[in-house]
């Protein structure tokens, strides 16, 4: 089978598309997936750059974290799915690919209303917005919710989930544009973080979220990001604020102000949806159907795409990714 295939850890000129061994026949409650597309996601850049190896059993050099295709085979134990059927899911890698071996448990079927191309957006951005900021930070309606890099793919579905629960969001993008944007999906303030005096002074982005809030603050951060907000992240949370860490590519160490964070009786919890175990991905995924599904199927939210790429075009679908111009979700198609 074919495959986007890591020819030496480095720029993405070191992609390319080759013959790789194809995989066994689904055994137990495994299912076999013709994978049709595959959303890009900042994990995939980090592993071609040799800084986020795959975990043990998933392929070293075939990128891919989420896909959307159709059921070519299933085990003997499979009862929730059948040959043909469209799907979606997550994988900890090996899902930019023509096939991908899976547990039933990780997989969920495609509503009618969508394709390949858009269903590939949905899986790895939802499933962890969802399990970070309601599943872990227990966000309520009447809450308020601060998303760092709100354009992303997280960012956006982090927003549509808030949205349609009523919740009151605040953003954050470098710039104005992807904010903007972000307003007809119901963002209720945005704040531009691109220019020098919010970036770098704390209390200037603390007090233009005490303005938005009344003076309470925010009661939960979901921040993409990393060490560059952190302080400010502290000074902007509401007391029994929850902050949900989540990217690092604002960098991997902080200042840590432990009298603030004992004086608000924060939260600070740290999570990754990749390295989980096999478990705790289907319990995921399960949550993922029973509150995520129905909303797309009725279109209350909608998939977050910005840009398609074949899957031969995978080096310029990379560049693109890195240069931070995307608002929303890179897919390759195959």
């Amino acid at each position: 089978m074919k495959a986007v295939y890591i020819k030496e850890f480095g720029g993405a000129e070191n992609l390319e598309i080759r013959e790789v061994e194809d995989l066994s026949k689904p055994r137990a409650t495994q299912v076999l997936i013709n994978v049709k597309a595959s959303a890009l996601n900042r994990a995939d850049i980090l592993q071609r750059k040799g800084l986020y190896p795959a975990p043990k059993g998933f392929p070293e050099r075939v990128l891919g974290l989420e896909f959307a295709g159709e059921v070519a085979e299933i085990g003997q134990s499979v009862k929730d799915f059948k040959v043909g059927e469209r799907v979606f899911g997550i994988t900890a890698g090996g899902a930019q690919a023509e096939f991908l071996l899976t547990e039933e448990f990780h997989l969920a079927k495609i509503p009618e209303n969508l394709s390949f191309t858009e269903a590939a957006t949905i899986p790895e951005a939802f499933i962890t917005a969802l399990d970070a900021v309601f599943t872990q930070a227990n966000l309520q309606a009447g809450e308020t919710l601060l998303i760092h890099a709100v354009g992303s793919g997280v960012g956006l579905a982090a927003l549509q989930l808030a949205k349609a629960k009523n919740v009151k969001v605040i953003g954050t993008s470098r710039t104005a544009d992807k904010l903007q944007k972000c307003n007809g999906l119901g963002l209720d303030f945005g704040i531009v973080t691109g220019t020098e005096a919010v970036k770098d002074n704390p209390k200037i982005f603390a007090e233009l979220i005490e303005h938005f809030t009344g003076g309470k603050g925010v009661d939960v951060i979901l921040d993409l990001v990393g060490a560059s907000y952190f302080a400010a992240n502290l000074e902007s949370l509401a007391l029994k604020g929850r902050l949900i860490l989540v990217g690092l590519v604002g960098g991997r160490e902080a200042e840590f102000h432990l009298g603030m964070a004992l004086a608000k009786r924060a939260k600070i919890v740290g999570t990754v949806l990749r390295s989980r175990s096999t478990e705790e991905k289907a319990e995921a995924t399960r949550l993922f159907i029973k509150d995520v599904l129905p909303l797309l199927a009725t279109g209350k939210v909608k998939p977050n795409l910005d840009k398609v790429f074949k899957v031969e075009d995978v080096k310029e679908a990379h560049e693109y990714l890195e240069s931070n111009e995307s608002f929303g979700k890179v897919v390759l198609e195959f």
